[in-house]
């Protein structure tokens, strides 16, 4: 199944904008915008990702809303 198809594993409508590619919970993996900055203001963001619509929102969305200093792993293949 295509990105475009799937919704949020956590909402379950949202469209995912991101992949969590080291998951606890295998069952939680694309992330639609909405549940995503939930995560990152609840101090939960995911570290290493893969962006899905071809821009970096969940990078801006870290950038506004993560006040933690962490690195962060944008995966590309």
């Amino acid at each position: 199944m295509g990105a475009h198809r799937r919704k949020c594993d956590w909402c379950g409508s949202g469209t995912p904008i991101v992949r969590d590619m080291e998951p606890i919970n295998p069952e939680y993996q694309y992330w639609c915008e909405e549940c995503a900055r939930a995560l990152i203001i609840k101090g939960d963001p995911i570290e290493t990702y893969r962006e899905l619509e071809g821009e970096p929102i969940y990078g801006r969305l870290l950038e506004e809303h993560c006040t933690l200093k962490r690195f962060y792993s944008f995966v590309t293949a």
